[in-house]
């Protein structure tokens, strides 16, 4: 916080994030801080921005309180733009902005949603605003293929669009929530 230098965010695979040991998955993101909120007791809320993932090639479990790794850049392979993956991305894209649509219609809102023209953004967007388990989350990403992520998320996507339509209810997640709770 104090340099602005981002720092890496993994999953935990087992163990424990505070005072004992943890396995992380090998693949994570890196972050930047863009805002802290302090709190009386010590306890802070971080709010930060993915810059972009690396994977871990060695971890250092002793010099530090925390984990330390020596990590390499996760590299996206070339979208191959042609009809087939155009129409997938153009699919998600619709599905996706009526899935907002129809979140925020419920509130009584008119929105305007304008997302990401690049595809591989795009598919992690929308995988992060889907409500998904962390496994799930994970597996996305580790893809490294944009199309295949998005052909993983387009049923998540249509069932929650589904699930939208047919009630004035929808499936509460831990983002819904952070305002209210507080893990620490």
């Amino acid at each position: 916080m104090q340099f602005d230098r981002p720092f890496g965010i993994v999953l935990i695979r087992e163990g424990s994030e505070v005072g004992g040991p943890a396995s992380p998955y090998m693949v994570g993101t890196a972050v930047r801080i863009l805002r802290v909120i302090p709190y009386d007791d010590g306890r802070m809320d971080i709010h930060v921005e993915g810059e972009r993932r690396f994977r871990i090639r060695e971890l250092d479990e002793e010099s530090q309180p925390y984990l330390v790794g020596r990590v390499e850049p996760v590299i996206e392979l070339e979208l191959d733009e042609n009809d087939q993956t155009r129409d997938l991305i153009g699919q998600a894209k619709e599905q996706f902005e009526q899935l907002i649509q129809k979140i925020f219609a419920r509130q009584e809102f008119d929105v305007h949603v304008k997302l990401p023209t690049d595809p591989m953004v795009l598919s992690f967007t929308i995988a992060n605003m889907l409500h998904m388990e962390n496994l799930e989350k994970q597996r996305l990403l580790e893809t490294t293929d944009t199309a295949e992520r998005v052909t993983t998320l387009m049923p998540i996507l249509q069932m929650q669009n589904m699930e939208a339509r047919q009630s004035n209810y929808y499936r509460i997640g831990s983002e819904d929530l952070r305002e209210w709770i507080t893990p620490n």
